[in-house]
């Protein structure tokens, strides 16, 4: 099935939000925590400078990770940034059937189109919240990728909706890059469990502050890590970024990471609150879950640059399948900042055109036709 708005469309699978940020701009384009990385971080990625001559050993993150977990070491592997992962999943899996659901993340999609995979997009809509069905998941899908909370839409699938996605010979891989900046982690399927075929991805980079070091990690079936494991270069992880998850696995720092989810939580709700000052301006969904919002207005794409124009870098969302132009992405950031941006919104929104209609009644997510790695347009830069 082909949602009309979503035929013929082609979307850069390959645009990020850094490529928004330029100097002189205030960054709510990027979800990375703002001043991160904290000082007793930074000191420690110093220290292990000193090590560089000795070839990385990732026993002791590997090991700090599966404590922190609850989980065996063997079901641990430490990659370069969660997109590493996704790309080792991609070169290893050997799916009959992938299925990205959408909007979310680009890079997995990305990265199954470069190796060779044809991909199916199961589209959630903004009616309905973004929420998922899992019914709306093809019966035959062999590979499932979903983020929880989703990037860009900000929404926080339950636990066990998410884990009804999993069947036997069903691979279920579940992004929680941003799963840290929840209280509590609640909905996390990180820990040890019975979801059979469930691959969990985790990143450091976003509430640490560590994009430029590169250090996420994957939990999921002994098996599965091998396979994967025996893809992966040798000493793919450096060692300043393995000493980096070792320390972020410690219990001051993970005390450390749910005083900023709390944080997160109250900045958010008060960007949400000044957000709804500005007419013609929606929040999507009912109560977005991570350090950023998904914002549907008029103009989106002019809102940008003229914010832009003012001092105030924010992220275009039609790069993501499902949204269209009239959707930005705005990270969380402290309320001085947030103060500032929306009375810039405001300035930036005047004389531009009436607000779209409903977008109609909720209903079931659309399953688009399945394309090949060669569509056009699919991984551009």
């Amino acid at each position: 099935m082909h949602p009309p708005a979503e035929a013929g469309r082609t979307y850069d699978l390959r645009h990020h939000g850094d490529a928004e940020v330029g100097a002189g701009l205030v960054d709510l384009a990027v979800n990375v925590r703002a001043g991160t990385p904290p000082s007793w971080l930074a000191d420690r990625i110093a220290a292990s400078l000193k090590g560089l001559a000795a070839y990385p050993d990732a026993g002791a993150a590997r090991k700090a990770v599966a404590a922190r977990h609850a989980r065996p070491e063997s079901e641990v592997l430490l990659t370069a940034g969660a997109a590493e992962a996704f790309v080792l999943l991609a070169r290893v899996l050997r799916p009959r059937r992938a299925v990205v659901v959408h909007p979310q993340f680009t890079e997995p999609e990305a990265a199954l189109r470069a190796a060779g995979h044809a991909v199916d997009r199961v589209l959630l809509e903004a009616a309905d919240g973004f929420r998922l069905h899992p019914a709306a998941v093809p019966e035959d899908a062999d590979l499932v990728v979903l983020g929880n909370p989703t990037n860009p839409t900000s929404v926080l699938h339950p636990a066990p909706l998410v884990a009804r996605l999993a069947r036997p010979g069903r691979t279920l891989v579940v992004d929680e890059a941003f799963m840290d900046a929840v209280p509590g982690e609640r909905e996390s399927l990180a820990g040890p469990g019975g979801v059979p075929g469930l691959v969990v991805l985790r990143s450091l980079t976003k509430t640490w502050g560590l994009a430029g070091l590169r250090i996420g990690y994957l939990l999921a079936g002994a098996d599965v890590v091998r396979s994967l494991q025996a893809a992966q270069p040798l000493w793919a992880v450096s060692t300043p970024a393995l000493v980096a998850a070792e320390a972020c696995m410690a219990p001051e720092a993970l005390a450390e990471a749910a005083e900023a989810a709390r944080t997160v939580t109250a900045d958010r709700a008060y960007l949400v609150d000044r957000l709804g000052g500005v007419p013609g301006v929606e929040v999507a969904g009912t109560s977005p879950a991570g350090p950023f919002v998904l914002l549907r207005l008029p103009g989106a794409a002019d809102v940008r640059l003229r914010l832009r124009a003012i001092g105030y870098a924010v992220r275009r969302a039609d790069t993501f399948p499902g949204l269209g132009p009239d959707w930005l992405r705005v990270a969380v950031r402290d309320r001085r900042t947030t103060d500032g941006f929306a009375n810039a919104l405001a300035t930036a929104t005047v004389d531009l055109p009436d607000p779209p209609g409903p977008a109609g009644p909720p209903g079931r997510p659309g399953v688009t036709g399945r394309t090949s790695a060669a569509v056009p347009g699919a991984g551009g830069p």
